[in-house]
This record gives C-alpha cells, sequence and structure tokens, in this order.
C-alpha cells in the first residue's frame, strides 16, 4: 500500500511539474559563432518554443574548441530545464572520438530532447574535372590514386569528414588539404587547385549555378527539392550511405522527464511550423521534431557511423 501511495504521488509531483514549468526564461545556448546553421536553427526553434512555453527562450552563441567549450558548461549546469544547448554531430557523434580527452561525456552528462533539423551535404567537383556524376568520379579517382585532391573548412570539419567517409564507402584514395575555413576552401575549388569538396547547399549552389563547380552527389538518404536530377550516393551504387549536419536539443542529464517531454512537445510544434518549414527549406534542410528516444537513437548511430570513420581515417584534432 505504501508504495502505491508512492507511486501516486510521484505522478502527481511530475504532473504538477509539467504544468508549472517553465517560470522564467530559457537559456539555449549554441556552441558555435553567430551566423552558421546552428544558429538559424537555434532561433527559429526559439521563437517558435516560446509561444508554447509562454516564456522567452534566449539564444547565446558560445563558440569555442569545436563546440566544447560550451558543451562543458551546460553539461555542469542545474539540470532544471532553464539551461539548453544545440546538439551537433560535430560535439555528440565525432568530437568523443577525434579528441584524446573531452571534459564532458556526451552520453552520462547530456539529456537529448528532439532532433530538430537535418541539414544535407553533397558532394562537388571543380568544372573541368571529368565527371558527371559519383559513378565518374570514382572512376576517374581509381585510374588516378593519390592524385586528386579536396578541400575542406578545416581538419576535422564535417567536409573533411564527409570526405573521408565517401573515400571508405567507395575505395578510392584522395588527399587532403584543409582550409581555415569554408571560404577559402571554395575559393581555391572554384579556381581548379583542388578538384573536389563537400558542403551544405548555402555556400556551394551560386557557385553551381554560375557554372564553376558540379554536383555529383547528394550525401542524404533522398533527393533535393533544389536538385532533383542529381542521384544520392546511395542511388549510385552505395546503398546506406548518408552524411548530413544535424541539429538537436539537449538538456544537462538529470533534468526531470516531465520537463523533457515538454520541451520536447513544444520542440515538435516548432519544427512543424510554417516559419521553420519555409526558412529551413531555402536551405534544402529538413525540420525534423522527434521524441526524446527517437533521438537517442539517432545519435547512437550517428557514433556508430563516425567513430568508424575517425578511428579509421585516424583523425585527430588540432
Amino acid at each position: 500500500m505504501r508504495f502505491m501511495f508512492l507511486i501516486l504521488a510521484l505522478l502527481a509531483v511530475h504532473g504538477a511539474l509539467a504544468q508549472t514549468y517553465p517560470t522564467k526564461p530559457i537559456r539555449l545556448v549554441v556552441p558555435f559563432a553567430p551566423g552558421g546553421s546552428s544558429s538559424i536553427v537555434a532561433r527559429l526553434a526559439a521563437a517558435e518554443m516560446t509561444k508554447g512555453l509562454g516564456q522567452q527562450i534566449v539564444v547565446e552563441n558560445k563558440p569555442g574548441g569545436g563546440g566544447n567549450v560550451a558543451m562543458q558548461e551546460v553539461a555542469h549546469a542545474e539540470p532544471d530545464g532553464y539551461t539548453l544547448i544545440i546538439g551537433h554531430i560535430g560535439s555528440l557523434a565525432v568530437n568523443p572520438y577525434m579528441y584524446d580527452k573531452l571534459p564532458y561525456d556526451v552520453d552520462k552528462d547530456f539529456a537529448p530532447v528532439s532532433l530538430l533539423a537535418i541539414v544535407p551535404a553533397i558532394f562537388v567537383v571543380y568544372v573541368d574535372v571529368p565527371a558527371k556524376n559519383l559513378r565518374d568520379f570514382v572512376a576517374l579517382a581509381k585510374k588516378q590514386p593519390g592524385q586528386l585532391y579536396y578541400g575542406s573548412a578545416g581538419n576535422g570539419s564535417a567536409g573533411h569528414l564527409a570526405m573521408e567517409y565517401l573515400k571508405q564507402t567507395t575505395g578510392i584514395d584522395l588527399q587532403h588539404v584543409p582550409y581555415k575555413g569554408t571560404g577559402p576552401n571554395i575559393t581555391d575549388l572554384i579556381a581548379g587547385r583542388t578538384q573536389a569538396s563537400s558542403a551544405g547547399t548555402p555556400p556551394l549552389i551560386p557557385h553551381v549555378k554560375s557554372g564553376k563547380l558540379r554536383v555529383i552527389a547528394v550525401g542524404a538518404s533522398k533527393r533535393l527539392h533544389s536538385l532533383p536530377d542529381v542521384a544520392t550516393v546511395a542511388e549510385q551504387g552505395y546503398p546506406g550511405f548518408e552524411t548530413s549536419q544535424w541539429y538537436g536539443l539537449n538538456a544537462p542529464a538529470k533534468t526531470p522527464d516531465a520537463i523533457i517531454q515538454r520541451l520536447a512537445a513544444e520542440a515538435a510544434k516548432a519544427a512543424k511550423s510554417p516559419l521553420m518549414l519555409e526558412r529551413l527549406a531555402v536551405d534544402d534542410a529538413e525540420p525534423v521534431g522527434s521524441t526524446p528516444a527517437e533521438y537517442a537513437a539517432f545519435i547512437k548511430r550517428e557514433q556508430d557511423r563516425w567513430s568508424k570513420v575517425v578511428r579509421t581515417a585516424k583523425i585527430k584534432a588540432d
């Protein structure tokens, strides 16, 4: 009987907590500099979730250490639902395997709330490279092992990982040229100093339209609305291949489940809002809005995928 009373009491507390939260503004930390996709997703989600929660979600950019500075801070924040962070492929699925030691444990120090959006990667080549699609590029690379160069925004960047994943999947040998940012990487690519690269659509599509670059494959699991004639890597002979940037909502571990569920419900509504659907469509991004369990399973799949890529390519943080 006492056990039943305890269960009922806990349920009552759970329900009361869900109804009263939040009572003050919520801080949402973005572990990167302003202006990138992570900030766009964070601000869109914050604006929409504020409506449902009845309290302001204040977005704060805190760059540094490949996202590790912000992750460490939020990992040790009070688990009361008033400090959240944007989870990212780098901080949750790559950094744990690229850094010898991290000041946080992604699996123990954070609670998944909801996967907010997925931003697909595309693979491009310089216009003079004699490859119309991925099959052509693979054949060319196998004829010239180690003689083709690909650029990235830097060691351990999403583009670096995507290209290494492609190399491992297709069995080709390419040389990596790391730059300090996407801008310098694209500058050399459109000048023909490197032959290939991978990134999201926003920085690459203008150069595709100008005729300086050619898209040879889409890294996502399905074709993009803006590039309906470009096949995915999977469609071109490599089933199961998928590489995308993604952004989710995470809280410190031990945040009460009632709060996690409330936030997840509002995140799901935000992801399906006209504002997010319209804005993210510009970048070919896919709004998601998952449950905590779905997001946790997604993170695990991504960790399995990228840990193998990082270890096989022996990628280490600078």
